[in-house]
């Protein structure tokens, strides 16, 4: 059996070369989905929440197929866009979006989609539910993930108008100008503005070692600094746990300045990594963290609730 390298040692095959990395990397869905899918699934085995990974593999496998035929996106204005430029604000704005068509169409298709799955009772009676409730309805959901204010009462209906929400925004999201993103605040997302769901070192070429924020709506990835608070910037009080005995590739990035925590996910040591599917299957890490006092300050639509 041929000795494997040691995740903690350097890799060889890198050095020398200079890290350049980009500021934000746009994410591409034709591939997005099928990749977490796939990752959901082989999480799967032999895990604890292998029913609730199995499920949610897949809805991600859904999120993938219904994207053919979907209307095109439209992006704000190449005006619209160039002064959140210039004004340092996401050209997604979350907090100016409105329902048109190719949105109305996605939840439309990942709702019927999702009646083909299997799923837990809960999640079939949530979508129940969501397929009779009035555009009014659906609309407040809306509202309510991209305020990453999700009731406790309603939150399995809320799963699948993110799931639908995250496609939507992937698609527009793939189509800015990545060059021409800028950074807008700490723990925003250059795209949309919206919050990351963990952050991820990377193997890539040129980039070897960087760390990225992954947006948890539209899946852009922005550069930040490691050792670094991806939600208040602090450089104080910045700690790192795991579960012991672990692989050592996903930790817990904690920071007492602002009493939250980030996941951090080591693609460079495995690629297979997924940062949202990555992010529900280590919840007994958040369990540990938990009990150290510090808050969750990522937001996973697939795990609102823990």
């Amino acid at each position: 059996m041929p000795r494997q390298q040691d995740p903690s040692r350097p890799d060889p095959t890198v050095i020398g070369e200079v890290s350049a990395p980009p500021f934000a990397r746009l994410p591409d869905p034709q591939t997005l989905f099928i990749h977490r899918s796939e990752r959901l699934e082989a999480l799967a085995d032999d895990h604890q929440l292998g029913l609730y990974l199995r499920f949610l593999a897949a809805l991600t496998g859904a999120q993938h197929r219904i994207q053919d035929g979907l209307p095109d996106v439209e992006l704000p204005t190449a005006e619209a866009r160039e002064r959140a430029r210039t004004f340092g604000m996401p050209p997604l704005d979350r907090n100016q979006f409105t329902s048109d068509a190719a949105l109305g169409m996605t939840l439309a298709r990942l709702f019927e989609a999702a009646t083909a799955i299997e799923k837990p009772e809960a999640a079939a009676a949530a979508l129940s539910r969501l397929t009779i409730a009035d555009a009014s309805g659906v609309d407040s959901m809306v509202r309510n993930v991209l305020t990453d204010a999700i009731p406790m009462n309603a939150l399995a209906e809320h799963v699948y108008v993110a799931a639908a929400l995250q496609v939507h925004f992937a698609r527009l999201a793939a189509r800015l100008d990545g060059p021409k993103l800028v950074p807008v605040a700490d723990g925003a997302c250059p795209a949309c503005g919206g919050p990351p769901v963990s952050s991820i070192i990377v193997g890539w070429h040129g980039a070897h070692g960087a760390r990225f924020c992954v947006c948890a709506l539209c899946g852009t990835l922005w550069n930040h600094v490691r050792i670094k608070c991806t939600l208040c910037g602090s450089t104080k009080g910045i700690g790192y746990q795991e579960i012991e005995g672990g692989p050592g590739t996903v930790k817990a990035e904690t920071c007492d300045a602002c009493g939250c925590y980030v996941k951090i996910l080591y693609q460079h040591k495995d690629p297979a990594l997924d940062p949202v599917a990555d992010d529900v299957a280590t919840l007994g890490l958040d369990l540990l963290v938990r009990e150290g006092g510090h808050r969750r300050g990522s937001f996973n639509p697939f795990l609102v609730g823990y």
